[in-house]
């Protein structure tokens, strides 16, 4: 082991104890005892990584996991090191997240040794990763670390008598706007596309943004937005050619306002009275207006 491997400024790694499945070694930051930090190998180039640096300034705890990860990595030649972490602890998470281990989702009821059984936040890294002091690294921690919001997309296409197209659908028994869940790195204004095309078999053109609605967190679902855009409007038996999707849609009708307030749900009807009324687009809070 090369010396120089181990230590960064004042901080330095010494070996402590080493077998099988454990590699620890004892953080010292200028000749005085400042933690531990630990290797807990998991599977073939693999390690889970813990630490003791309670009593360590912040900056010397990223110091002494990021020697141990290029320990991990350039010595032990491992592909990847990981941590769980509580989703509590937030400077723990803020160290494994400074050492360039990136956040990857919540693994629920794991059990902790001595701790029970609670969700942990899992955070990786792999030896391919750009350091976390580079702006590549930086980028990619910052990145994982900050929220994602599930998007849907819908549309409203009218036919010449100023009736809105609503699906009738397989699954649940309110009619809905044509649209669906936008992809992770897909355009809200693609998606709806797809989504019409995959569900009605047509093609459509979006003209314009009618509607932001945001959904507060209910019945299980996180909260999302909802984006409704202008699909303009076509000839009441363009329809006709549609190809249902058999496994989510059973039928699609024009509807008047009075038949949309009956078959949609308070929030989707207002959407589209929004849609057809405004003059711009319109912001609404869970299928409400806010002012």
């Amino acid at each position: 082991m090369n010396d120089s491997d181990m230590q960064d400024g004042e901080v330095a790694l010494r070996p402590d104890l080493a077998d099988d499945n454990e590699i620890r070694f004892a953080v010292e930051w200028a000749g005085v005892a400042a933690g531990s930090v630990t290797l807990w190998r998991t599977q073939e180039a693999g390690a889970r990584v813990e630490w003791d640096l309670a009593d360590a300034e912040p900056e010397v705890a990223v110091q002494a996991l990021r020697l141990l990860v290029r320990h991990a990595f350039h010595r032990l030649r491992l592909a990847r090191v990981e941590a769980y972490v509580s989703p509590d602890d937030v400077a723990a998470l803020r160290l494994a997240s400074r050492a360039g281990l990136r956040r990857e989702g919540v693994v629920r009821g794991r059990a902790a040794e001595g701790l029970g059984r609670g969700d942990a936040v899992l955070l990786g890294r792999l030896a391919d990763d750009p350091a976390p002091h580079t702006a590549d690294g930086f980028r990619a921690m910052l990145n994982a670390t900050l929220p994602t919001k599930r998007v849907i997309a819908q549309g409203v296409l009218r036919d010449r008598d100023d009736r809105v197209l609503l699906c009738e659908l397989v699954y649940k028994s309110d009619w809905d706007l044509p649209g669906g869940v936008v992809e992770p790195g897909e355009s809200p204004r693609d998606a709806v596309v797809r989504e019409v095309h995959e569900e009605l078999g047509l093609a459509v053109t979006v003209t314009g943004l009618l509607v932001i609605d945001w959904l507060p967190p209910w019945a299980g679902w996180d909260d999302a937005l909802v984006l409704v855009f202008d699909l303009g409007a076509v000839d009441a038996g363009w329809v006709d050619d549609a190809v249902l999707e058999p496994r989510e849609i059973a039928a699609v009708h024009w509807c008047d306002p009075a038949l949309v307030r009956e078959r949609a749900r308070p929030p989707t009807a207002t959407r589209v009275e929004q849609a057809l009324t405004a003059e711009a687009a319109v912001f609404l809070h869970g299928g409400q207006s806010r002012r």
